[in-house]
């Protein structure tokens, strides 16, 4: 696992968490889960590190909840955006790589993974009959990008415009946005 900003000493809490974790799925246990993390700040350090030392089941189920959590609580996962992006090609389930990528999409990205970024993201897209909520969220990281990196602009174009006729209308929706914004850059293709 990459360094966590605090490291987590109390194991009896981590198996215990673990267990309502895994005391239940689907959308309603997320919604618990998401309760918990709402009504207990002192428990966030534990469930990021089980979510982040990509232990099946426990940081699959977690990770959609976290992921909901910080869209009303960035807080959460602000100190693990380098960590998040260290673990996305280590990550055993495409859940989590998915849940990871969309809140990695939602914030400013770790300079010092900016390279490794790019490079995942620009494989997940190309990758034939790879998820395409994986392929969307790459995308939109790989967009965030080419504002500070416009060099990768017109490769993020040509990946997006070779899949858009291979790939689902959610994929075809979003490229087509990406496309019409990067045509909006400067030097952008028109």
């Amino acid at each position: 696992m990459g360094s966590n900003p605090r490291p987590i000493k109390d194991n009896r809490l981590r198996e215990e968490l673990k267990k309502i974790i895994n005391s239940s799925k689907g959308r309603k246990h997320t919604d618990y889960l998401v309760e918990i993390l709402r009504t207990h700040p002192e428990w966030h350090d534990c469930l990021l590190d089980i979510y982040l030392s990509d232990e099946e089941p426990f940081s699959r189920r977690l990770v959609w909840a976290i992921d909901l959590y910080s869209m009303e609580n960035t807080g959460i996962v602000t100190p693990y955006l380098e960590t998040i992006a260290k673990m996305l090609p280590l990550f055993s389930h495409d859940g989590l790589r998915r849940h990871s990528l969309h809140i990695l999409s939602r914030f400013p990205l770790p300079e010092t993974e900016l390279g490794s970024l790019t490079s995942i993201c620009f494989d997940w897209l190309m990758k034939p009959g790879y998820p395409a909520a994986i392929k969307v969220h790459c995308m939109e990281i790989l967009y965030h990008i080419s504002l500070s990196v416009p060099e990768i602009s017109k490769e993020l174009s040509e990946c997006i415009e070779f899949r858009l006729n291979e790939e689902t209308p959610g994929f075809k929706n979003r490229g087509l946005k990406i496309l019409k914004n990067i045509s909006l850059q400067p030097g952008g293709k028109s």
